[in-house]
């Protein structure tokens, strides 16, 4: 494997090497951090991940984007998920966690990483726990998104878009000059299925099912921190970094 990657790194530019170099060096000195983000959907969690993920030169595990990368690289563990998919199963949570292991033994996540979309049962955060003590580490903070379902109803129904540019448009927030029609091209805006009101009902339902016993699990071992999530993202961010700091 080295001497395949030494090859390849002679065709990488001067300039990409000497950023890398510089981010790693930069990198060096960073606490290492182990955060997992829990939210309901449009809670923000999407919007402060990449600035931790910078900030702390973490790696952001998506565990539905690993999940398909694992298949297409045809894993060993990739190909026992590919199974239980083809079959329609879901993938077990033994499986995610494998995944996730594998993941974060990458030079990438040296540093420490950013779970989203993970743990989402109290199952899966045990599990998570025991494979990352093997491992002598430890969730250090759970960064938890919180945010009133009234308030998440609003921000996430008033969304409306211009396929084709992909523009967006916030009734209250951003609205369109014309109620309904993209202001540069006059064409008619629409809603993401995911958007509507009843979609977004049986996910926030899912959401206080499943996931908020995880944020109860969590707090007993007293590394959840609570975020202002309904306030702008700059602010949402500035709570970020004096609960990491």
């Amino acid at each position: 494997m080295a001497s395949s990657s030494a090859a390849t790194l002679e065709d990488v530019p001067s300039m990409d090497l000497m950023t890398e170099l510089l981010r790693r060096m930069k990198c060096a000195s960073k606490p290492d951090k182990r955060l997992i983000l829990i939210g309901p959907p449009g809670s923000g969690k999407g919007t402060q991940s990449p600035i931790i993920k910078d900030e702390f030169c973490l790696c952001h595990l998506a565990t539905g984007d690993m999940l398909r990368a694992a298949v297409a690289a045809k894993t060993p563990l990739g190909v026992k998920a590919k199974e239980a998919m083809d079959k329609g199963q879901l993938v077990s949570d033994d499986l995610v966690v494998g995944i996730i292991d594998e993941a974060i033994k990458k030079p990438s996540c040296q540093k420490g990483f950013i779970l989203d979309g993970f743990p989402r049962t109290v199952v899966q955060a045990q599990k998570l726990d025991e494979m990352l003590e093997k491992q002598g580490v430890k969730v250090d903070k759970v960064l938890n998104f919180a945010i009133d379902d009234a308030i998440l109803e609003e921000r996430i129904t008033g969304r409306w878009i211009h396929p084709s540019s992909g523009r967006t448009y916030h009734t209250k927030f951003a609205p369109p000059k014309t109620p309904g029609v993209d202001d540069v091209t006059g064409e008619h805006l629409i809603q993401r299925k995911d958007d509507t009101a009843a979609v977004l009902k049986s996910r926030l339902d899912a959401f206080h099912k499943q996931t908020e016993p995880v944020i109860s699990y969590y707090k007993q071992k007293g590394v959840v921190a609570d975020l202002h999530a309904e306030k702008p993202p700059k602010e949402v961010t500035v709570e970020v970094e004096k609960v990491l700091s």
